[in-house]
């Protein structure tokens, strides 16, 4: 971490006087978690030039205690990126956040059980302990485990739960396989960060919840009304809406170079920029080769849905009303979230495209 934020350091000092002679504007952009390859379109976008060539400064904050939407909801962040689950859950308590883009298309949500476990079905795990992660992360888990029937430990409500849930802070060496019989991996970092620990694909059975149903949308860009109602973004004379088109259009340059040039953009753009997040686990614990791994996998997110079809950013329509309907159905929203919490008019501003065209 003492090396991002000394890079962060170098980069605002150099382009300081960047932004002060050709006007550009500042804007914060808060990561959903520390950097890796899974923010890699960004920092292609920072590094390349794109992001400079829409007029904009743009700082790329790293995680920190608090999540994204409180961030960006504070004003300490202009931007921010998140899972779907979390931005509409926020919503519902009154936290005015707004979508505006939709960079990966396919959940990489998984839950991973070793073989010897017997576990074939995961609608079939009571009495089995979970490894989740917490703040927002679980809803995944929570959707699945209401979907199947099963009763958990994440409801205060209950006293005598079908699953016991073990929140763990996404360290999967912590908890698997000793404490938990399943445990929550995201396809592109910790399944190999557990196959480091001993446990490769011939050990283990991964079970991606896109499969089960479960296809929660995952790290999207949002900001909130206030921004997108801001008519004079830090005095730039530009709208927030119009900040808004521009930051989106520089990252879909950038993700779709990043997705195009996997090798030079981990060699180039992403180990420079990382901490010890660039590390997979045991065996397989260099920083290169984990970002590799991680690079290809991001890749296919990406290149997914609206993305295949040259819409890259767009939320598709019915796979937006897919996640809320199965969010209402698990009870974790209570009604259908305002129409106001989706706004395609920044990301149709940066592509040229509108939303009502997409088949």
């Amino acid at each position: 971490m003492r090396k991002w934020s000394a890079l962060l350091a170098v980069s605002a000092l150099a382009l300081g006087s960047l932004a002060s002679a050709q006007n550009l504007v500042k804007v914060n952009l808060q990561l959903k978690w520390f950097p890796q390859a899974q923010f890699a379109g960004y920092f292609v976008a920072k590094e390349r030039g794109f992001f400079k060539a829409q007029g904009l400064d743009v700082t790329l904050l790293p995680a920190g205690d608090q999540s994204p939407i409180q961030v960006v909801v504070s004003g300490a962040a202009d931007f921010g990126t998140t899972w779907i689950a979390d931005l509409l859950t926020a919503r519902e308590k009154g936290l005015p956040v707004v979508e505006i883009a939709q960079m990966f298309q396919k959940s990489g949500f998984t839950l991973v059980a070793l073989k010897s476990s017997g576990i074939k079905d995961l609608c079939a795990i009571k009495g089995k302990k979970v490894g989740v992660w917490p703040s927002g992360n679980e809803y995944p888990a929570v959707a699945l485990f209401r979907k199947c029937g099963l009763t958990s430990s994440l409801d205060p409500k209950v006293s005598n739960p079908d699953v016991t849930a073990v929140t763990y802070p996404f360290d999967p060496a912590l908890v698997f396989p000793d404490k938990v019989q399943l445990v929550s991996a995201m396809t592109y970092n910790e399944v190999d960060q557990i196959a480091g620990l001993g446990y490769d694909s011939s050990k283990v059975d991964v079970f991606p919840l896109a499969d089960q149903g479960i296809n929660l949308l995952e790290d999207n860009i949002f900001t909130t009304e206030k921004v997108l109602g801001d008519k004079n973004f830090k005095g730039s004379g530009l709208s927030g809406r119009e900040i808004a088109a521009r930051l989106i259009k520089a990252s879909i340059q950038g993700w779709n170079w990043a997705v195009q040039n996997q090798p030079l953009t981990v060699r180039q753009y992403v180990l420079p920029f990382c901490g010890n997040t660039c590390k997979g686990s045991g065996t397989r614990s260099n920083p290169a080769q984990h970002q590799t791994w991680q690079m290809a996998e991001i890749a296919k997110l990406y290149n997914a849905g609206p993305t295949l079809k040259g819409w890259a950013g767009f939320l598709d329509p019915k796979a937006y009303e897919a996640s809320v309907k199965l969010l209402k159905d698990q009870g974790i929203l209570s009604k259908d979230p305002p129409k106001a919490v989706v706004d395609y008019g920044p990301w149709e501003e940066a592509t040229g495209k509108k939303a009502a065209d997409y088949k």
